[in-house]
């Protein structure tokens, strides 16, 4: 599939998930959506791919987030002009992360009082799935 037909793709499913959820997209919702449905169809395969499907969990996950570009990588917030709540990133890894901005939440066992913000990743499975969606709606409780 083509960049533009993927950009098609993209901002149609999402264009619609946002109507039917009743959430309007303002014009700057819908230029931050297009901003973001860009550069993941600019990535190579198979992280194009796989990217994609992280994107659709996460506003699946928190339809009230809206996706925009935050220093150069899809990410996801509250609002347009409030800071990111969550971040992915294709680097050496591809990563999912959470800002500064969510209350973090100590992991406790043997990670103590450690608080975990970021999870690399090269593919998806099920279960990778269903984390990254419990991840993504823990920080917008």
């Amino acid at each position: 599939m083509g960049c533009g037909a993927l950009m098609r793709q993209l901002h149609s499913a999402d264009a619609e998930r946002l109507l039917t959820k009743g959430h309007d997209m303002s014009s700057k919702d819908e230029k931050n959506l297009t901003q973001v449905i860009d550069k993941i169809s600019k990535m190579d395969e198979p992280r194009r791919s796989v990217m994609q499907r992280v994107h659709n969990i996460i506003v699946t996950a928190a339809p009230t987030l809206k996706p925009r570009i935050w220093y150069g990588m899809p990410a996801y917030a509250k609002s347009a002009s409030t800071p990111a709540l969550v971040t992915l990133r294709n680097d050496e890894r591809m990563n999912l992360a959470i800002t500064e901005k969510p209350a973090f939440r100590p992991a406790g066992g043997v990670d103590g009082r450690l608080m975990p913000a970021a999870w690399y990743f090269e593919t998806l499975d099920d279960a990778t799935e269903k984390r990254i969606a419990e991840i993504v709606r823990s920080v917008v409780e």
